[in-house]
């Protein structure tokens, strides 16, 4: 099985990455959904200052979310 790069992602490329056959919009409210509900990830993402309102993930939150969710 081949897993997605850890690097830097659009929101958009990343929640498609997980939800391949879902509308943009629609991937990105279930992606935000696993990542809120998951109060430990949350916590590792805000300890990086993790902005939700970004249009991009940076590579260590890409690699915090794939740890905590794993790789799409």
């Amino acid at each position: 099985m081949e897993y997605a790069e850890i690097k830097r992602y659009t929101k958009k490329e990343l929640v498609l990455l997980y939800f391949p056959d879902s509308s943009p919009e629609t991937a990105n409210k279930h992606l935000m959904r696993w990542i809120k509900r998951n109060k430990p990830l949350m916590q590792k993402l805000e300890a990086i200052n993790y902005r939700p309102n970004e249009r991009w993930f940076t590579k260590q939150e890409v690699e915090i979310i794939f740890q905590y969710i794993g790789p799409p």
